[in-house]
């Protein structure tokens, strides 16, 4: 699509004016607290199974079970939340999570065999409410109940995708530091904890919550994955997901095999600092470029940095590398996250952004398991090839089937707007493009 002329030339919308919007600290600070939890998960279990059971292996095994039952199951609590309102998910959501991480606990603490500890892990990690997709969420029906402008929706999803960013690096230094403080059943304690408070608090502002649409009596249930393009975008971030976890794995094996294991955290956050550095600028820009092209060419350079990782000699090498590879992530994040609004109608929304997190998960965990045989087999830097090759399949994808990321109809139905006719497509995909 072309660039829209200057008499089109999108406002810049800064965060102050974003976080201006009436109504929209009563959500963002309980949601905040409840979704930090979602990056200790993890970590609390493998702190806690490695200490009770004393390996690796068991305790990353109970971590991907719980990943993985996220990823899967927490798509159906969006469509879930889309239908019957997110309150009425989020409520009985953080109960069953609190009760299953406690079980979890008391199970590994106990010694119990592992076959018992995946049982309790699924529906830990199946529980998990899907705070951000909420939000994302609110922010569409506040926005577009008040009239704002597309820019201002852009400028949202960059604001949470920075958001995610930080909590992906605080929930784990969080979650360590109390569990190593404290003692390592601490820190799943906390993670249970704050999911209750926050989830509690969050569900309590209706206020903001996006409207119910529940299913019509002889209505086609349809879900968001139905949609070709919600599809091509789950499976690209599935792509960004084994980025996260080749890079978690490897830069923690790479760090030990220098004998450096505390720059781990270092590396690390370097990598993450780049993409909320990257989010924050991202979401200052006026974008002229169609957001398809936008995603294609962040997640270009996304496979370009990855592609050299597995060769950097040292750690500051690796660092420079792994800040290049972040500087990609959060805009596609972002642009992904703008696209898959423009496809689904809107009593499907909450469950789209649940897949696309969900594919993260998924990826995540997918990534993690098979960089750590890599590395078992053939050394650190073997590792590093599992983010290029998942984000390079994710790129591929998106080259052939650019052409699913079209909103439904918006190729040729005209519109009367003042100054004459204009296709849909420019109102419908024009508007996320800006």
């Amino acid at each position: 699509m072309d660039a829209p002329s200057d008499a089109e030339a999108p406002a810049r919308i800064g965060y102050g004016a974003l976080l201006r919007t009436p109504g929209a600290w009563t959500f963002l600070a309980p949601a905040f607290a409840a979704r930090l939890p979602y990056a200790m998960l993890s970590l609390g279990i493998l702190l806690l199974v490695f200490d009770t059971h004393g390996s690796y292996g068991t305790a990353g095994t109970v971590a991907a079970v719980s990943a993985v039952a996220q990823a899967l199951v927490g798509p159906q609590t969006g469509r879930l939340a889309d239908r019957y309102g997110q309150a009425a998910v989020l409520v009985p959501s953080v109960i069953v999570h609190a009760v299953s991480v406690g079980v979890l606990i008391a199970l590994a603490l106990g010694h119990a065999p592992v076959w018992a500890l995946l049982l309790a892990a699924a529906p830990a990690g199946a529980s998990v409410p899907q705070i951000g997709a909420m939000v994302r969420s609110r922010w569409v029906a506040k926005l577009s109940t008040e009239g704002a402008p597309a820019a201002k929706l852009n400028t949202a999803f960059a604001f949470e995708s920075v958001t995610d960013e930080f909590t992906f690096v605080i929930g784990p230094v969080l979650a360590s530091a109390i569990a190593t403080s404290v003692n390592p059943s601490a820190g799943l304690i906390a993670e249970a904890a704050l999911t209750v408070a926050g989830g509690l608090a969050f569900a309590a502002q209706r206020r903001t919550a996006p409207a119910r649409h529940p299913h019509q009596p002889g209505a086609r249930r349809v879900s968001a994955l139905s949609s070709p393009g919600v599809r091509l975008l789950a499976g690209a971030f599935l792509g960004v997901g084994t980025v996260f976890g080749g890079m978690q794995v490897s830069v923690t094996a790479f760090t030990e095999s220098v004998g450096q294991p505390g720059a781990n955290g270092t590396v690390y956050g370097i990598f993450a600092g780049g993409s909320m550095l990257a989010g924050v600028l991202y979401g200052m820009v006026a974008w002229r470029r169609a957001a398809r092209q936008r995603m294609l060419a962040s997640y270009a350079l996304l496979v370009l940095g990855c592609s050299t990782l597995w060769a950097m000699p040292n750690l500051v090498a690796l660092s420079v590398a792994g800040l290049v590879c972040g500087l990609a992530i959060a805009p596609t994040l972002i642009t992904g996250y703008t696209l898959v609004e423009t496809l689904v109608a809107d009593g499907a929304k909450t469950e789209a952004f649940t897949w696309l997190t969900g594919a993260i998960g998924l990826g995540l965990a997918t990534g993690s398991t098979v960089a750590g045989r890599l590395i078992d087999g053939h050394g650190p830097s073997a590792g590093f090839l599992v983010p290029v090759a998942g984000a390079g399949l994710g790129l591929v994808a998106l080259v052939a089937l650019r052409h699913l990321l079209v909103a439904p109809g918006a190729a040729s139905t005209p519109v009367v707007v003042a100054g004459g006719e204009r296709p849909v497509a420019r109102q419908l995909v024009g508007a996320a493009e800006r």
